[in-house]
């Protein structure tokens, strides 16, 4: 079969290893891909976003399946755009998606349901929001309703930065117009846990769970990125918490979606915060997260074809999805100045070494095939992901191999999964 993954990143790049897997794909396409995914796949100049002519090259070539892997093409509607021509494709439709394209409805959904969430309200008119704050307790968080490329959400320690930030996200607009609403949350403390899962309307599967370190610094300092690194599984998801949200949250959502007539299909990533009183979601999302899905998919021993049909054709109940009794850390390397400014267009060495080692992944985010090589494209440019019999070796390995490579203005942190060690 002819397959198309949609996308250009780390995720992208995991999702199109794992579809390579399976010996019932012939070809790969993925638009428009980076310089990893074309040494699998065929890369396309289309962009993500360019729904007529993905529709357009996914009837010319007769693809059998297609794979949105971004958040964006799939808040828009490229689902549905596929569909109504006639072509096979997984991840939700527009109507779904908006359980990601707006966190002012998912928070209202999860109130509806009785699905455990920090307390917040909505807020379309930035006098009504400074309003508000100045009654609330402090910290707080505010959060952008649109897409925001997972930098939207604004932790304000008082009252000062609270009103510091409505202007940010509702008047400067920093967000774009995600930030014409905007959601102001209760503070919660706890750990974080990623747990992603495969939906197909009705049915939910749980992946293994995953930990992601979104500041730009060692210490959980600096701004907020798309992710400098994660581990899978994470120790703190334990077999209680792991019991209370199958009972009060991952199927919730599922049947609180399907009551709403937007049945999902595809991929729910659940954001949760372990606090003092039990697990919160914390977001959802409504893809594979980035860079989870490059610690969580090698690990998985399915076929992902057959799972992904299941999902599309409602019969995931019949899958038995299994993961490896093992563990995988990614650590991301990044331009020296990201998520803020940086240079790109350094020439990357030392990747052929990863071709050699099992267990090893260098998962391309931000690179491009040039004349005299791979160079640097992208504030994170690769996601170093190794494998090991527990997450310390597995740390262990990821760190060894980010010595492999070399490209002028790298950075990375230095302390992934650090919190391994305290669990």
């Amino acid at each position: 079969m002819k397959v198309l993954i949609v996308g250009s990143g780390g995720r992208e790049h995991a999702i199109a290893v794992s579809v390579a897997k399976s010996p019932k794909v012939d070809k790969i396409y993925c638009a428009p891909g980076n310089a990893g995914i074309g040494q699998i796949a065929e890369c396309v100049p289309i962009g993500a976003m360019e729904f007529d002519r993905i529709v357009a090259f996914a009837k010319e070539k007769e693809i059998d399946l297609t794979i949105v892997g971004m958040d964006d093409p799939l808040v828009g509607g490229l689902v549905d755009e596929l569909e109504a021509a006639g072509l096979r494709v997984f991840g939700p439709r527009k109507n779904a998606a908006v359980l990601e394209g707006s966190k002012a409805f998912s928070k209202d959904l999860m109130k509806k349901y009785n699905i455990p969430t920090a307390a917040y309200e909505n807020f379309d008119d930035p006098e009504k929001a400074l309003a508000y704050l100045e009654h609330t307790k402090m910290p707080v968080v505010l959060k952008a309703d649109g897409l925001a490329l997972g930098k939207g959400v604004l932790i304000c320690q008082n009252l000062e930065e609270a009103r510091e930030g409505v202007k940010t996200i509702m008047l400067d607009k920093k967000f774009g117009t995600a930030g014409n609403r905007m959601v102001i949350e209760e503070f919660m403390t706890g750990r974080e846990v990623s747990v992603l899962s495969f939906v197909d309307g009705k049915t939910i599967k749980i992946m293994s769970s995953a930990q992601d370190h979104k500041r730009a610094l060692d210490g959980d300092q600096g701004l907020n990125t798309g992710g400098m690194g994660t581990f899978s599984p994470s120790p703190f998801y334990t077999k209680e918490v792991d019991e209370f949200c199958r009972k009060y949250i991952y199927q919730a959502t599922v049947d609180a979606m399907a009551a709403e007539g937007r049945p999902f299909k595809g991929v729910i990533f659940f954001g949760l915060m372990l606090t003092q009183d039990g697990p919160r979601v914390l977001e959802y999302n409504a893809r594979f997260g980035d860079p989870e899905a490059q610690v969580v998919l090698p690990r998985m021993k399915n076929d992902m074809i057959d799972v992904v049909q299941a999902c599309i054709d409602g019969t995931l109940d019949r899958i038995d999805l299994q993961f490896e009794d093992n563990a995988a850390v990614c650590v991301v390397l990044a331009s020296e100045g990201y998520p803020v400014s940086y240079e790109k267009g350094f020439l990357i060495g030392g990747l052929e070494r990863f071709e050699d080692e099992e267990g090893y992944y260098c998962f391309h985010a931000g690179t491009k095939q040039t004349e005299q090589g791979i160079v640097t494209n992208g504030g994170r440019v690769l996601g170093i992901t190794a494998k090991g019999s527990d997450l310390k070796e597995a740390r262990a390995n990821a760190y060894k191999a980010t010595e492999w490579v070399t490209f002028e203005n790298k950075y990375m942190r230095n302390d992934i999964g650090k919190a391994i060690d305290e669990a």
